[in-house]
């Protein structure tokens, strides 16, 4: 994220701000920066401008509209967008997180498209999406340590697993959603946890944007770093929307992944034994 300061804004203001020039603020982020014009007249009739003026440049709709229609006008963008860059100006200050820039873009993207963002069903659906991204992406904001409670094991030392725990992520390539059920287990060393906290820990790593192969190995990471046990292990078997609603459209495919750590891993017959007890329990 890039905070522009007003520094910033007023020296690309100084090259535009010329005498005599007629200036034209695009809706709604060039208006506010031709408030800022003191030599420049400003206009609200495009007409008669000899500059089209916009805050910045993000996926160029908004340029090539005015190129189009008015070739005979100077598009100036003080701030092209580089990258997936996420600009704040400091008129935005006030929402340091970029939340209030945040539903702005959605806005722009239901214009895309081709949406009316202002009719009745849409009204509020940019802060209705911001709001249900913070539960869908809520693991940034969760340590797996924290729910990681552990208790000795009494002398326990046989595989523990969760089986069939509820998934839902979201495709960090096109932000579908992915869903299924993981199975975690692990054969304790020197600590167990409470059977939920399997369910939580796949839930941490998977409310963010995601690929399935990178799920697993974060619990079976976080498993063996935080327990010590003998072994780890994560399977999941998921349906992706990415593939059933565009691309392949394969509606049945089912992808499965296995991440496995410890004995889980051994060539021994120790290890064996114990991939061979967790796929069958798997079923």
């Amino acid at each position: 994220m890039r905070y522009i300061t007003w520094n910033e804004v007023l020296e690309k203001l100084l090259q535009v701000d010329q005498p005599g020039r007629i200036v034209y603020g695009v809706p709604k982020g060039g208006m506010i920066l031709t408030a800022f014009l003191k030599r420049a007249a400003t206009t609200p009739f495009i007409d008669s401008a000899d500059v089209i003026l916009d805050d910045l440049v993000d996926s160029g709709q908004t340029k090539d509209y005015y190129d189009q229609h008015y070739p005979d006008k100077t598009f100036i963008a003080l701030f092209p967008k580089k990258d997936n860059e996420w600009i704040v100006f400091p008129w935005e200050a006030e929402h340091p997180a970029g939340e209030e820039s945040v539903e702005q873009n959605i806005v722009r993207q239901l214009e895309y498209i081709g949406e009316d963002p202002t009719r009745e069903g849409l009204q509020d659906t940019p802060n209705r999406i911001v709001r249900a991204w913070g539960e869908l992406f809520a693991g940034y904001n969760q340590d797996p340590g924290n729910v990681l409670t552990t208790f000795g094991t009494d002398g326990y030392d046989q595989m523990v697993l969760s089986r069939d725990i509820e998934l839902y992520s979201m495709c960090e390539h096109h932000m579908l959603p992915f869903f299924g059920k993981a199975h975690v287990a692990y054969i304790p060393g020197r600590a167990v946890i409470g059977i939920s906290k399997l369910a939580r820990l796949v839930d941490i790593f998977a409310r963010r944007l995601q690929i399935q192969e990178r799920i697993g190995e974060q619990v079976v990471n976080t498993l063996m770093e935080y327990l010590e046990p003998k072994g780890a292990a994560c399977v999941i078997e998921a349906q992706h929307l990415c593939m059933m609603m565009r691309g392949c459209n394969k509606q049945n495919s089912t992808m499965v992944t296995s991440s496995l750590k410890g004995v889980f891993l051994d060539g021994s017959g120790q290890g064996q034994a114990a991939r061979n007890e967790l796929m069958g329990l798997i079923g």
